[in-house]
């Protein structure tokens, strides 16, 4: 089952560089300094480079070897402006507002993925995630295949057997109110990003029904993913739609589902819209007392992934390993 070490050592066999947009922020500089203690990923910081080393030397962390770039001052910003121009092309943008948006660090640390100088970025440790959705979006665009942006979040929590309880929830944090066949994306995604964390996914639409007990358009458009979803990935394990108690616990899915494999077994969970995935994890995570990492951004043609504005600099270091490990 999932632990830090696993994604550690995927990164030691493969070392990564990952871009940090808020370079002068004391809790990236504290976990750029334990990355930069490791030998599995390199931090890259944004920003002026006195200034980033005055806000380390004030906190009193070490960064001596990481690598700082300064959008105002990098020898490959003609480039970067040209690409810029031409991935907006349809926009209009000429150079010189293509030069301006790159002053932004959100937009500048985006192209240093897009132009492969790092393999992903962690940033909104002081700003929304729009501002690192909207580039990732303009930018590194959606994967073949995809044509949304989604989210999930990994729920872990030490079991009574010694092995960690891992689950996986979406979309808690990107789409409002998801379509049916946006569901169904979300849930090829959440799944694909489950295995990376060693949950083997059993997947749920969730509901305040189980199997028709319930009406209304909601339920309806739960039970219409659940049924496109099984069509479209035959080889995943799916229930739905379906009540959490009887998602999770087999004594009421035999009453509720009698006969369903699934059912009573989930680990990765599908919820309607943001409301409940937001108001589900957040649960969860209180008072389940699950370690909830995230979001973790999926369907992107690179890892970028956003931050919580309250976030510590053990979650920065623990995103910075989740965001590096899925490149």
């Amino acid at each position: 089952m999932f632990g830090f070490g696993q994604l550690i050592g995927m990164l030691k066999k493969n070392p990564k560089k990952i871009v940090f947009t808020e370079g002068t922020d004391p809790r990236v500089l504290e976990a750029a300094s334990r990355l930069l203690a490791g030998t599995f990923l390199s931090p890259v910081l944004v920003g002026d480079p006195e200034e980033i080393a005055e806000a380390a030397e004030e906190s009193a962390f070490n960064i001596r070897g990481a690598e700082i770039i300064d959008p105002t001052d990098y020898d490959r910003m003609d480039e970067m402006v040209e690409l810029f121009c031409e991935l907006r092309k349809g926009k209009g943008v000429t150079p010189e507002q293509a030069r301006k948006t790159l002053m932004q660090t959100n937009y500048f640390g985006t192209m240093l993925v897009k132009m492969g100088v790092a393999h992903a970025l962690l940033g909104g440790a002081t700003y929304s995630t729009a501002d690192t959705v909207r580039p990732a979006l303009q930018l590194i665009k959606t994967r073949p295949g995809n044509s949304i942006v989604s989210s999930c979040f990994i729920l872990v929590r030490p079991s009574a057997t010694g092995e960690n309880e891992v689950l996986a929830m979406g979309d808690c944090a990107i789409n409002i109110k998801p379509t049916e066949d946006e569901l169904v994306e979300i849930a090829g995604a959440t799944a694909e990003c489950a295995k990376i964390f060693g949950i083997d996914p059993r997947v749920a639409f969730l509901s305040y029904s189980t199997f028709g007990s319930g009406a209304g358009e909601d339920v309806d458009k739960m039970r219409n993913a659940a049924e496109k979803a099984k069509a479209k990935y035959p080889s995943l394990p799916i229930v739905g739609e379906v009540q959490f108690d009887a998602a999770v616990s087999p004594r009421v899915a035999r009453t509720k589902c009698p006969g369903n494999e699934v059912a009573g077994h989930v680990n990765t969970f599908i919820f309607p819209d943001i409301s409940a995935g937001n108001i589900g994890y957040k649960i969860a995570q209180r008072m389940g007392n699950f370690d909830a990492y995230g979001p973790i951004l999926l369907g992107l043609n690179a890892p970028i992934n956003d931050l919580s504005r309250g976030c510590t600099a053990s979650e920065v270091y623990s995103m910075a390993i989740i965001t590096a490990a899925l490149a």
